[in-house]
């Protein structure tokens, strides 16, 4: 009766666990992955960048009336240190310095105008003004108010016996420069060409190995969301964000280009997060060398007469399984060895813990020539299956560390004004999901910046 019911066993288990049955496989979700990072520029990093951006002429005026039969050429350099005071998340004061010099002179056509000489003149002034940047959605900065509130000091000059008060005529010119190079034109200063030289750093498809396997990732951004402020006494807050999804490409079909930005659009999110969902997957001849290099050539001991020892093994997709066949040998303290195969099913999960690929709900069920080899497994199955529970363990834990560092590398920037690094990186699987191919293992990376200002 006993080996009547071993024998019934044995073939309930062979058709449960059919290696050549087809059955349905599991949908491989496509994860949106998401960056988020809150910028806090220094008032002397905008100082600094204003100061290199404007140039040192800044207005050149010929011929212009002041009456009484005078006229003058009138020069507007820059003379010093702009300077830079936002009011409230809006107002930022600028005090730009200001040398004025030019000549006085009677217009011509005058008496006596052939024998009169020009006078020059040299004067200095601080103008207070009040702007409100504002970035485009088309990646340009634009100054929709413009308000002289103060010129800093007052133009008075002496000539030809007469008084001369410069300082309307000098309000009135700088108002008149706005009006026609600044609040006039919401496409001021184009951001996009710096902004793409660092998505040409960061967003540039790479070549990555995990494995031995060499694949390539690229970002594709599907949206971009912005919100800027102006903090007080501190300087500009900017919530950078953008959404799309991480790509992945053959070795040898890896583009040449960044995907092109979007526009931008306004942003709600003043997290610091870096959430990337990365494809990877590994071709059912990968995992067979990392099972073999893992588990293969390994001798446990099934009970205190035999040994057991893995041998060839494939794997191939058993549903929402991973099916892997094993060649094996089972070896007596006293007799012949005896072959066979083995038809191990299992879950793929992750253990965090210690960076291991382990298998849930384990199942198998014995091939072999050795009619004593069926009948020992089905006798020992619960001591086959702890051994296997054991000894079915993935390492993923130098794998997971390759992906952190290309990461890690390819977000971290360098640049003439500030550096960026990333911090507390952590990549972890997210599932197994066998495939037609292979094993497509969604890995997802978690970080935060940081942002020093030169």
């Amino acid at each position: 009766m006993l080996l009547l019911t071993c024998l019934g066993l044995a073939f309930w288990s062979c058709k449960s666990l059919d290696p050549n049955a087809k059955l349905p496989l599991p949908t491989v979700p496509q994860g949106n992955s998401s960056v988020n990072v809150p910028v806090d520029i220094p008032i002397v990093t905008l100082s600094t960048l204003a100061n290199n951006s404007v140039p040192s002429n800044v207005i050149s005026l010929k011929a212009v009336d002041l009456g009484n039969g005078i006229q003058g050429d009138f020069d507007f350099i820059r003379a010093g240190t702009i300077q830079l005071m936002p009011l409230d998340s809006q107002r930022l004061e600028v005090v730009f310095p200001l040398k004025i010099q030019g000549e006085l002179g009677l217009k011509p056509g005058r008496i006596g105008n052939l024998l009169q000489s020009k006078i020059p003149f040299t004067r200095t002034l601080a103008p207070v003004m009040v702007i409100n940047p504002e970035i485009q959605p088309n990646w340009y900065l634009g100054v929709s108010e413009f308000e002289v509130v103060d010129l800093g000091g007052k133009l008075a000059i002496s000539a030809m016996g007469l008084e001369f008060d410069l300082s309307p005529m000098v309000r009135n010119e700088i108002r008149n420069f706005a009006k026609q190079n600044i609040t006039s034109k919401p496409d001021l200063i184009p951001l996009k060409p710096l902004m793409e030289s660092i998505w040409n750093e960061v967003g540039q498809p790479m070549l990555v190995e995990m494995e031995g396997t060499k694949m390539g990732l690229s970002i594709r951004p599907e949206s971009l969301h912005l919100r800027e402020y102006l903090r007080p006494n501190k300087g500009l807050h900017v919530d950078l964000g953008m959404k799309g999804k991480v790509e992945l490409h053959p070795a040898n079909a890896i583009p040449k280009k960044p995907y092109p930005l979007p526009k931008i659009s306004s942003n709600t999110d003043a997290s610091n997060s870096i959430d990337l969902h990365v494809p990877f997957h590994l071709t059912y001849a990968d995992l067979d060398a990392l099972i073999k290099k893992s588990f293969g050539g390994k001798v446990f001991r099934i009970n205190k007469q035999y040994v057991f020892e893995a041998k060839n093994m494939s794997t191939q997709a058993y549903g929402d399984k991973l099916g892997i066949t094993v060649d094996f040998i089972a070896t007596p303290s006293k007799g012949n060895p005896m072959s066979g195969e083995m038809f191990l099913v299992g879950r793929p999960v992750f253990d965090e813990s210690s960076q291991v690929l382990l298998f849930e709900e384990l199942d198998f069920v014995m091939k072999s020539t050795s009619a004593k080899a069926k009948l020992g497994a089905l006798l020992k199955q619960g001591k086959i299956h702890r051994q296997l529970n054991q000894q079915m363990k993935l390492p993923l834990g130098e794998t997971l560390a390759a992906g952190v560092k290309e990461i890690q590398e390819r977000f971290s920037l360098k640049t003439s004004i500030a550096t960026v690094d990333i911090l507390d990186l952590k990549m972890i699987p997210v599932g197994f999901y066998p495939t037609a191919t292979g094993l497509a293992i969604p890995l997802r990376a978690t970080a935060k910046t940081s942002i020093r200002w030169k």
